[in-house]
């Protein structure tokens, strides 16, 4: 068991912070939460100094193979060199304070098993499988010069193509069978990708359809990877739950979101890093055009959504050497967002999403004993996630991750 003092909690919902709280932790939860001193003659005792406490982050748009910022370059990679790099990026993550991943394209079985074993020491994880895209689609990373020698359809390592929905009920009959947590789909295009404007829509509706209906069989849903206000509007008539980037959306878009009690998860890191590194790690310039395109709606949409009142989620969509900017997330939203808004993003808000109310993004017992501490508060500046010094303590599941020598 271990007990923690001395806490300034934020449970990941309240703006009220509780002082002097104590969280003492029994295996992987916490089985109690109170104030002052709770006593329990075998715990652990860390004096948190009056720290700033919180869950731990959950990032809700991950690649956990995403190891170069242009995807068609880790297909060219093997599928042992493929897990060494997502060994490094997931270990990375939690030692920044992310505790929980989803992931949004190739995250499966053997990473959670990898996981599970110890083999990585990495953060919860829940995966789609391969992400589903139509033939020229988002997720298709065949050139339009590229010369098959069969008329196979393309099936990388984050993605395959599939096409009418008798292709895309098997597809995802089969991603759950391999023990996928959620579906992914492309239904607009994208900067990353060789062949599809960013404003295509892809995917008929009727696939989509297919698409939600075999994942509420196993009671989850579909993400679906929408930049653009018409792409959102057909996902959500046809059930998605969970809009990706929605960099594009109007006042309409927003509108449907909050009417379907869908989510929105904006991903802003991943439009600063593209044109910071872009050009120098050698992006083809039509993928760097795209993103510009992209960047000029971004921050609008996020405040229609704000606006709209929906419930917006926290992701990044990192790839590559872009992965350590994962906490500037933080600061870029804090254009448009509260404080307190975007520490719920990344807590309660993305566990709604994640179907894990009252295991993840709280403070409470039963909750998982995911947890962080800063030496800074957060509320009074958000950018404080980028100054890794500030990360004083992560646990995972009840497990000191890391800590600095101050605590004892």
């Amino acid at each position: 068991m271990i007990l923690l003092t001395n806490c300034l909690v934020f449970d990941g919902s309240s703006s009220e912070l509780a002082e002097g709280r104590s969280i003492l932790i029994e295996g992987d939860l916490i089985r109690e939460v109170g104030s002052g001193a709770l006593r329990s003659a075998s715990a652990r005792v860390l004096d948190m100094g009056g720290r700033f406490v919180m869950p731990g982050l959950i990032d809700a748009h991950f690649h956990c193979y995403g190891s170069d910022l242009n995807p068609a370059v880790v297909d060219q990679t093997s599928p042992q060199l493929r897990a060494l790099h997502a060994k490094s990026i997931m270990e990375a993550a939690l030692r920044r304070g992310f505790t929980t991943l989803r992931d949004a394209a190739g995250g499966d079985l053997s990473l959670a098993t990898a996981l599970r074993l110890g083999l990585i020491e990495g953060p919860r994880l829940f995966y789609p499988g391969l992400a589903l895209s139509q033939t020229g689609g988002h997720g298709d990373l065949r050139t339009p010069g590229h010369q098959p020698l069969c008329a196979c359809a393309y099936c990388g390592s984050m993605s395959m193509v599939v096409d009418g929905p008798d292709e895309m009920r098997r597809a995802v009959r089969d991603q759950l069978r391999l023990g996928a947590h959620h579906i992914k789909l492309f239904v607009s295009g994208g900067v990353l990708s060789p062949s599809d404007p960013f404003w295509m829509d892809q995917f008929c509706d009727d696939e989509i359809r297919v698409a939600v209906q075999e994942a509420a069989t196993r009671r989850t849903y579909v993400m679906a990877h929408a930049h653009t206000n018409e792409a959102t509007l057909r996902c959500i008539r046809q059930g998605v739950r969970s809009i990706e980037h929605a960099t594009a959306i109007e006042e309409d878009g927003a509108a449907a979101i909050v009417s379907a009690g869908a989510f929105a998860v904006p991903t802003l890191a991943i439009i600063e890093a593209v044109r910071r590194l872009g050009p120098r790690l050698g992006l083809p310039p039509i993928m760097q055009q795209k993103m510009e395109e992209v960047s000029r709606h971004a921050l609008t949409s996020v405040e229609l959504l704000r606006t709209a009142g929906a419930c917006i989620g926290f992701g990044t969509d990192l790839l590559g050497a872009a992965m350590d900017m994962q906490p500037l997330e933080f600061r870029l939203r804090r254009e448009v967002c509260t404080p307190i808004e975007i520490l719920r993003s990344a807590t309660s808000v993305n566990a709604a999403l994640l179907q894990m109310e009252g295991k993840l993004g709280t403070v409470a017992p039963a909750a998982y004993a995911d947890l962080i501490a800063l030496d800074a508060n957060p509320l009074d500046d958000i950018a404080v996630f980028e100054q890794s010094q500030t990360l004083a303590l992560v646990m995972r599941g009840g497990t000191i991750v890391s800590s600095s020598g101050a605590i004892s």
